[in-house]
């Protein structure tokens, strides 16, 4: 590229360790590194780069079949040409997944074969104009003589076979050096070479076992003298002395599908005479005439083509002098040529495009329908289970106070459908499971419960108390039965006290939460008023304390349910006007926003493996269903209290998140059972569908229903 587009600037990163690479490698990714794909993403559009050149086999990147390249791909706002080192025809589900994400967020696809095109389209529907076919690089090898090199590497008066590369049991050694006895019994000065060291991954699970039995092979066929090792990398100058050395170059991989070998693009360019099995790349390359096919694991046929060029050397010197010329065709200074085509076809494809699309996220005309399901499925007499195994109750973990609070404030949003019949019995249900697990003789609420229904502590965390009061103070003041809303009232006032005593931030704004509901039925509670301004003079004091310059936070690390600590104070701030509750509520959810949102635009909560520390690093995985369903309450409470209809906007943003407008371009809502799975990865979704989870999207779903309807009648009386 350097020669085709001499005026163009380059920026290399390489996979590994910086200090493994010239200096014109610039930037490094270790392989395992999950965020360093994103800062590699950063750095390239901070960098003001016109295009990204990948070259992709699978292997070489992180994650399941290397998905954890697909971040950096989507982030990127330059187009992509990716060049396809293995194109296969019958993918494993992650390497199809990756290969069609690949698809997708390139521009242009290189392969370096006519059938790597073929099978793009047949297996992969890509469409041909997308398409570039450029031949694999070889250096300009000039024609040579083997007798002059072969005297520099000790292999004087011998005649040489030679095959290189990473060495392991995919390249069918093992039949090349079965053919050794019968070549060597009509040319006893045979040799053959097999230079390269073992492939790094093969070498860190098993060793050289794969080595040791070739040896092993050689010596119980008494051929020992025949094969020489080269267990090493060698430097280009050093390749090509065993190139020029070698009287004939094999290739015995046992498998067809092979897309492309760069050692046989280089054996062949360099004119030596060529003896392959018939791999897709072999096919294609000696098509021509300019080597000999070898039926795959037949070493009969392997001495028979290597004892009848070594018997004829005007028929090997024919072949050697037919395939340097065809290898004319492959040097680097037209293939780069041809890269340059390609690269000018990618930026003209993508004028005028300000950013990369990236994945192609759904666009959302209507909300999913509501579907129950799963959660009925979750649900029995106790209560609804807190896990599940994919989209099967996991009874094993029992039930927990916080969801079956989350679970009665969902049947408390839907109290007057009458699409669900099963709606009131689960509602009756959770309330049960609610009633029961408060403590009176402590003040608190339980949480865990085994599926023996044997409550597992006397008293929950902090959090788990907040929701329960959050449900209840909800139930209190809309529950539409008499004897639910008495027994809400009875359980809110009896657990609010324990309150005052709590320390965690999120308690506090679960109980604001449930304060709020509570107090629009029942204004005249002076104690509920109390503890309400109390709890919001202390979430605005976590503000003072933590709060700075360019961190607007009420702690020093953004961690889990974030949008609720806004939230409360939105909520609590639209009724109290002589506080700066609502000021501060603003401003930290708008802040928080920034923070959670990718640069394509899309919803990225704070990931759970590690959250967010002020000054450290972000998680951007475990990303869970939770937040995104505290961003779309959050947002909502912000639009009823400021009428903006930007926050209705950031609602549903945060929303498409459930439905694949986020980092791996995956939906987490299942549309079969109406479930939400638990979680999102770097390269997949967590199948499992929890209560948690599935409320999250059920809860959301509703919510931004019922916004998106009373927006829409609003309006209408505008008009």
């Amino acid at each position: 590229m350097s020669r085709a587009l001499p005026s163009a600037e380059r920026i290399v990163i390489a996979m590994g360790e910086h200090d493994a690479y010239p200096e014109q490698v610039t930037l490094a990714i270790r392989g395992d590194d999950t965020t360093a794909y994103r800062r590699a993403a950063a750095h390239l559009n901070q960098s003001g780069v016109d295009l990204l050149c990948v070259q992709h086999e699978f292997g070489i990147y992180g994650g399941p079949a290397g998905s954890y390249l697909m971040p950096l791909l989507r982030e990127v706002r330059m187009p992509v040409v990716t060049t396809l080192h293995s194109v296969l025809r019958g993918p494993d589900i992650a390497q199809r997944k990756v290969m069609e994400e690949l698809v997708k967020l390139s521009t242009r696809l290189v392969v370096m074969a006519e059938k790597g095109a073929e099978i793009l389209r047949d297996v992969y529907e890509v469409d041909s104009r997308k398409i570039d076919v450029i031949p694999h690089g070889i250096p300009d090898f000039a024609w040579s003589e083997s007798d002059s090199t072969k005297q520099e590497l000790g292999l004087a008066a011998r005649k040489v076979l030679l095959t290189f590369g990473l060495l392991g049991p995919g390249k069918g050694i093992e039949y090349a050096i079965r053919s050794l006895p019968e070549i060597a019994a009509r040319h006893p000065d045979i040799l053959y070479v097999v230079l390269g060291a073992t492939h790094p991954n093969l070498l860190a699970h098993e060793g050289e076992r794969y080595r040791e039995s070739l040896q092993q092979l050689a010596d119980d066929l008494g051929v020992s003298a025949q094969l020489r090792f080269e267990n090493r990398f060698v430097e280009m100058e050093e390749l090509k002395r065993f190139i020029a050395a070698a009287d004939i170059y094999l290739t015995p991989y046992p498998n067809e599908a092979q897309i492309t070998s760069g050692t046989l693009a280089y054996a062949f360019g360099a004119g030596k005479a060529v003896i392959s099995t018939p791999y897709w790349h072999a096919q294609e390359l000696l098509a021509r005439g300019g080597g000999l096919l070898v039926p795959a694991r037949d070493s009969s046929a392997i001495a028979a083509a290597a004892t009848g060029l070594l018997d004829a050397p005007e028929k090997m010197d024919s072949l050697r002098r037919t395939a340097f010329q065809q290898g004319r065709e492959m040097v680097w200074t037209r293939v780069g040529d041809l890269y340059a085509r390609s690269f000018s076809r990618a930026v003209a494809e993508s004028a005028g495009q300000v950013q990369r699309s990236g994945v192609s996220f759904p666009l959302r005309s209507k909300l999913p329908r509501l579907k129950l399901d799963h959660l009925e499925r979750l649900t029995d007499g106790t209560g609804i289970f807190q896990h599940a195994i994919f989209d099967v109750p996991n009874y094993r973990e029992g039930y927990c106070t916080d969801d079956n609070a989350r679970a009665f404030l969902l049947a408390l949003m839907l109290e007057t459908e009458g699409r669900f019949p099963a709606l009131p019995r689960m509602a009756s249900t959770y309330l049960a499971f609610l009633a029961a697990s408060f403590n009176e003789a402590k003040g608190r609420f339980r949480n865990f419960m085994s599926h023996g229904r044997e409550w597992l502590e006397e008293a929950g965390s902090e959090d788990s108390h907040g929701r329960a009061l959050w449900a209840l103070g909800t139930g209190a003041a809309s529950a539409r039965r008499d004897g639910w809303r008495l027994l809400c009232l009875k359980l809110f006032q009896g657990g609010l006290r324990a309150v005052e005593d709590f320390t965690s931030p999120r308690a506090w704004a679960f109980t604001l939460l449930g304060l709020h509901e509570y107090l629009k039925a029942y204004p005249g509670d002076l104690q509920a008023h109390r503890v309400r301004l109390l709890l919001v003079d202390r979430l605005l004091e976590c503000w003072d304390h933590s709060a700075t310059g360019d961190w607007r936070w009420f702690e020093i690390s953004l961690a889990y349910d974030n949008a609720r600590l806004p939230q409360a104070l939105i909520a609590s701030g639209s009724c109290l006007p002589e506080s700066r509750a609502l000021e501060v509520g603003i401003e930290s959810l708008k802040w928080l926003l920034r923070v959670q949102t990718a640069g394509m635009g899309h919803f990225r909560p704070i990931g759970s493996n590690g959250f967010y520390t002020r000054g450290g690093e972000r998680a951007d995985f475990d990303q869970q269903p939770l937040e995104a369903q505290a961003t779309v309450s959050a947002c909502l409470a912000a639009w009823r209290t400021e009428g903006d209809p930007r926050w209705l906007r950031e609602a549903e943003r945060a929303f498409d998140w459930f439905l694949g407008r986020n980092d791996v371009g995956l939906p987490l809502h299942d549309s079969e059972t109406g479930g939400c799975c638990d979680g999102l990865e770097p390269d997949r979704v967590n199948a499992n569908q929890g209560a948690e989870s599935s409320l999250a999207f059920a809860l959301s779903l509703t919510e931004l229903r019922e916004a998106i309807v009373a927006n829409t009648q609003t309006v209408k009386q505008i008009a």
